[in-house]
């Protein structure tokens, strides 16, 4: 007798199914609440690889949205020393197995369904039928929890020397084609106009950081309506403008790790917003994740380095293209 059959058969209630966006959003806030936000340099340099984007060990492809936390999260937890991850049954096609007594990370993929229900209600109306999005979920496993695996499999970005010019990024910021504007103490996107200001990279006590705040104005930058086409107008305090600065700070988070840079700066400003946000929202968080890794995606296709390159897919199969939706 399965253990399902034995609760029915005691009569007890059906068990509740797990609320993926209640679960994580919580644990984010309880991360925020202690002033730790799992998108702010989720690494230690003397255990982990270093700054990357997880990526699948065989395909090569790149994890987004939320995927992105999950991983990095059970990385430093583990004090795995790769941003490289397998399922189990990859791991036996890579020729070795996950090590016995290893627990996996969840990661989840987005998918919609059309209830029967609902399309007889179309079939009668002639209207669309509508799809519910749901999640699933997946376990993987990082290279560190395998053994036996075939050479070749290879590990993250090496971490970039220390030092206060970082030529690809500069390249980069060129390459987008943005209106940069260097002057001033302040740095903004104006969505009119459509330029970007940043302080001189002199001004920041870590010039690293000059960075981290260029793509973070970049990713706001990314959301006009000519390019992602993201509502930004928000005002100062609302939960529009929370939402955004949560996209931008994630989607620069997610270039810097791409680029192999570690910035220092945290935006604790908008700590208490988020926090109110994420409590009155679950799935809030889901949409920031995914809205990021669509913007980071559309700025490092700029990259020239990238430009031959596969745009973050985030995905294992062509199944799993569909990132965190809202």
């Amino acid at each position: 007798m399965t253990k399902e059959a034995a609760r029915r058969a005691r009569g007890g209630d059906p068990p509740r199914p797990r609320d993926i966006y209640a679960e994580t959003t919580a644990k984010i806030i309880a991360g925020l609440e202690q002033g730790f936000a799992p998108w702010v340099q989720p690494w230690d340099s003397s255990v982990c690889a270093g700054p990357g984007l997880p990526v699948n060990a065989l395909t090569r492809r790149r994890y987004s949205g939320m995927n992105i936390l999950f991983l990095w999260g059970a990385a430093i937890a583990g004090g795995f020393a790769s941003q490289s991850w397998l399922t189990f049954k990859q791991a036996i096609e890579a020729g070795g197995h996950v090590r016995k007594g290893e627990k996996g990370t969840t990661v989840v993929f987005a998918d919609r369904f059309i209830p029967e229900a609902e399309k007889a209600r179309a079939a009668q109306t002639g209207e669309d039928a509508r799809a519910i999005p749901f999640l699933k979920t997946y376990t993987l496993f990082n290279l560190a929890q395998c053994e036996g695996l075939r050479s070749g499999l290879t590990e993250g970005p090496v971490p970039m020397p220390t030092r206060e010019i970082i030529p690809h990024a500069e390249a980069l910021i060129v390459a987008t084609g943005a209106d940069f504007r260097i002057s001033g103490d302040k740095a903004y996107y104006a969505p009119g106009p459509d330029y970007i200001q940043v302080p001189p990279q002199p001004a920041f006590r870590e010039q690293v950081n000059y960075y981290r705040t260029c793509f973070h104005e970049l990713g706001h930058w990314s959301g006009a309506k000519k390019r992602l086409d993201r509502d930004l107008s928000g005002g100062f305090g609302s939960n529009a403008y929370a939402r955004e600065e949560l996209v931008a700070e994630m989607s620069s988070a997610f270039i810097c790790a791409a680029l192999g840079i570690v910035p220092t700066v945290r935006h604790e400003d908008y700590i208490a917003a988020w926090i109110a946000l994420l409590k009155e929202d679950h799935r809030a968080i889901f949409r920031a994740a995914s809205h990021a890794s669509k913007a980071a995606d559309y700025i490092l296709a700029f990259d020239p380095r990238e430009a031959n390159s596969d745009a973050l897919d985030g995905t294992l199969t062509a199944e799993t293209r569909r990132g965190v939706a809202a």
